[in-house]
């Protein structure tokens, strides 16, 4: 590259070799498509386990730590499956819905009442039995 300093620098000395001055058209525009929405996409990470009980613990431990790491990770769809078959994926978290519109991020299968993330977080369900 001969030429490998930033953009409004090269953007600078055009506009300054062309003889404009301040009040000068940008040379580098926004871009002219529109922008895709955002897709979701799905990330498979293999490990290895014993039994399925603690796969699915492992499982529930990297799903956490990542989405602690980068909250746009969506707790929520995270599954579990063997590696030969991605067709039996199991749901790893509840995600019932609360009255507030809130998801409970506990775990699928817990017992007892239902969760909404962070502290202090709403309750709701029939509770123990």
């Amino acid at each position: 590259m001969r030429d490998n300093r930033s953009p409004y620098w090269r953007q600078r000395r055009a506009v300054g070799a062309l003889g404009a001055g301040r009040e000068a058209r940008a040379l580098i525009g926004p871009p002219g498509r529109p922008t895709r929405p955002r897709r979701f996409f799905t990330v498979h990470l293999g490990f290895t386990a014993p039994d399925p009980v603690d796969a699915r613990e492992l499982a529930v431990g990297y799903a956490e730590a990542l989405s602690l790491l980068r909250p746009e990770v969506a707790l929520g769809a995270a599954a579990l499956s063997p590696a030969d078959a991605w067709h039996r994926a199991e749901r790893l978290f509840c995600g019932a819905v609360g009255p507030d519109g809130e998801r409970c991020v506990d775990v699928a299968d817990h017992p007892g009442f239902h969760h909404a993330p962070g502290p202090g977080g709403l309750g709701w369900g029939d509770g123990d039995a």
